[in-house]
């Protein structure tokens, strides 16, 4: 699974992941959002018991799973509508072979669908309660979708394989002239990325987090609210450095060199253009584009 992102409906936060570049939807967040943290369980189990949500999750499988059990498939179809039959989705998964429901467990832990399943369990739910999913999911997907949304994740990718690059070249030239014994290795990767982090950021990532608690506790660090104008400038200059350490000039004659190098390149890009000079605060910072 993908990192967890978050959309909310009438007061409640529904989970979204990626599995094999598809959304899946927590179907427990949406059953707590009605039923509460106790019912959760029992109303997931009483949806995917009858016969009408058996039939739609099979005819789902059959389209894009080619792996689907359809024995066990028919009779659990043949089983729906009497008294004793009691189905949940672990046991669908685990006999079906299914791939359209997930069960994860841990932090963010529940019942997953992809979006066609957990729209139709939204029916179950409430109408309106999946009007406002279907509407929710579709907003979400326009930020994602989005042409800068897209840009700041390619840049962010970017420099951190730049940043592997440096890390490479300081265990290569820097590490055995200190002749640093093993355990303190990471002293040397930190200063190598907070010299790149003062000459961009003008401070170094412990500064960055005593200021900023609030986005620490969410797994955020200094890169992760960087502009897109800083993260290409930031791929610039961590290539710059590894070349640099590379032919061994000294820490502080590279300093100086990244921190003018930093500071022209973004007066001109922010110039050239000013929303991309934005910091990513939130998922929707870049939502709209900018009028030409």
């Amino acid at each position: 699974m993908s990192k967890i992102k978050k959309i909310e409906i009438e007061n409640a936060i529904i989970s979204i992941t990626k599995v094999n570049e598809d959304d899946f939807i927590c179907l427990t967040d949406m059953a707590k959002a009605k039923k509460g943290d106790n019912r959760a369980a029992d109303v997931i189990k009483n949806w995917i018991r009858t016969r009408t949500t058996i039939e739609f999750l099979g005819t789902w499988e059959k389209l894009y799973n080619p792996n689907f059990n359809m024995v066990e498939f028919d009779h659990f179809k043949a089983e729906a509508g009497l008294p004793t039959f009691v189905l949940s989705a672990k046991q669908w998964i685990e006999k079906t072979n299914a791939i359209g429901i997930i069960a994860k467990s841990g932090r963010y832990g529940g019942t997953y669908a992809h979006r066609d399943i957990a729209f139709e369990f939204g029916s179950a739910i409430s109408a309106t309660f999946k009007l406002y999913l279907i509407k929710e999911y579709q907003r979400f997907k326009e930020i994602e979708s989005n042409q800068y949304n897209i840009e700041w994740n390619v840049k962010r990718i970017l420099s951190k394989a730049n940043y592997h690059i440096q890390t490479d070249a300081v265990k290569n030239y820097i590490l055995p002239k200190k002749n640093y014994t093993k355990n303190t290795e990471w002293i040397s990767y930190a200063e190598e990325a907070d010299l790149l982090n003062v000459a961009l950021f003008k401070c170094t990532a412990k500064d960055w987090r005593d200021l900023n608690s609030e986005l620490v506790k969410k797994g955020m660090n200094i890169r992760d609210i960087a502009s897109i104008n800083e993260l290409a400038i930031l791929s610039n200059i961590e290539s710059m450095n590894a070349e640099m350490i590379r032919k061994n000039i000294p820490k502080g004659d590279r300093f100086k060199q990244l921190n003018e190098i930093a500071e022209y390149q973004l007066n001109i890009l922010n110039k050239k253009d000013s929303l991309k000079a934005l910091k990513k605060m939130s998922e929707d910072i870049y939502l709209k584009k900018k009028n030409d």
